[in-house]
C-alpha cells in the first residue's frame, strides 16, 4: 500500500470515528517521514484537548487493527487546526464570522478586515481604512478561487 493509499485509509477511518459527533469535522491529514500521521480536527464550539486525546486513542488504535503500517511501526498526532493554520473550510469560515482576519490573496495583495459571511463560493469580508472622520468602510465579496490563504488574526486587549 502506498503513502496515498495510506492516507485515503487514514481519512476515511477518522471520518467514520468522528461522524457520532457532528459539531466535529475532518480538516486535514498529513502523512510525514517516519510514518508520522498528523490529523487536524476541528468543531463548530472549539475542541478541547480532551476529545483530541480520545479521539487519538480510538484511531491509534482502528490503524493498528487495520494494518496500515507493518509491525505497528508510525507515531499519530491528533490535533485541533490552530489559530496559526490558514483556513481550509468553509465550515471554518462560518465558525470564525466576526473574529478579524487576515486574506492574502492569489495576486499577492493582504486585506485585513472583519469576516462578515461565507458561504460555498465567497466569504464577505470588512475592512476599515483611515481613522476619525475620514475613516472609511469597504465590503470585500472574495471568491475562495482567488484567495492564497486566510488567517485568524490573533488580538490582545
Amino acid at each position: 500500500m502506498n503513502i496515498e493509499q495510506k492516507a485515503v485509509a487514514i481519512r476515511q477511518l477518522t471520518e467514520e470515528l468522528i461522524s457520532v459527533d457532528p459539531d466535529c469535522f475532518l480538516v486535514d491529514i498529513k502523512l510525514k517521514p517516519g510514518n508520522n500521521i498528523q490529523v487536524f480536527l476541528d468543531a463548530d464550539a472549539g475542541l478541547p484537548i480532551g476529545r483530541c486525546i480520545q479521539y487519538n486513542r480510538a484511531l491509534y488504535q482502528q490503524i493498528e487493527e487495520a494494518g496500515l503500517f507493518t509491525d505497528g511501526d508510525f507515531s499519530l498526532e491528533v490535533s485541533s487546526a490552530g489559530l496559526e493554520e490558514p483556513l481550509k473550510l468553509t465550515r471554518q469560515y462560518l465558525k470564525n464570522i466576526g473574529r478579524l482576519v487576515e486574506v492574502v490573496m492569489k495576486d499577492g495583495s493582504k486585506l485585513d478586515g472583519k469576516l462578515l459571511a461565507a458561504d460555498d463560493e465567497v466569504v464577505t469580508l470588512e475592512e476599515t481604512k483611515g481613522k476619525g472622520k475620514k475613516q472609511e468602510v469597504l465590503l470585500h465579496n472574495l471568491a475562495y478561487t482567488d484567495i492564497k490563504s486566510t488567517k485568524i488574526k490573533i488580538v490582545f486587549n
